[in-house]
């Protein structure tokens, strides 16, 4: 039986956070840089409106892109010291 390989479009499970007596303004700030991080915000802005094919692949170019900048960046910044 073959196993099925998870795409990072898939999600793996729901965001759980723990509120403590009277500590709503915590919980939230914190569900929202869970949220954040997960790219869950980036996402839903995206899948807001259809986007063509073309424009989704010159979308995903130019953030790999930027990343790969960044990661170059980093690593320049860690050669210096």
């Amino acid at each position: 039986m073959s196993e099925k390989k998870i795409s990072n479009d898939m999600e793996l499970g729901p965001i759980e956070v723990v509120v403590q007596r009277d500590n709503v303004n915590r919980a939230l700030s914190q569900l929202k840089r869970m949220m954040a991080r997960e790219g869950i915000l980036k996402e839903v802005k995206i899948r807001r409106f259809y986007e063509k094919p073309s424009i989704r692949s010159k979308r995903k170019r130019r953030d790999a892109e930027r990343r790969r900048r960044k990661e170059m960046r980093k690593s320049q910044q860690q050669r210096r010291f």
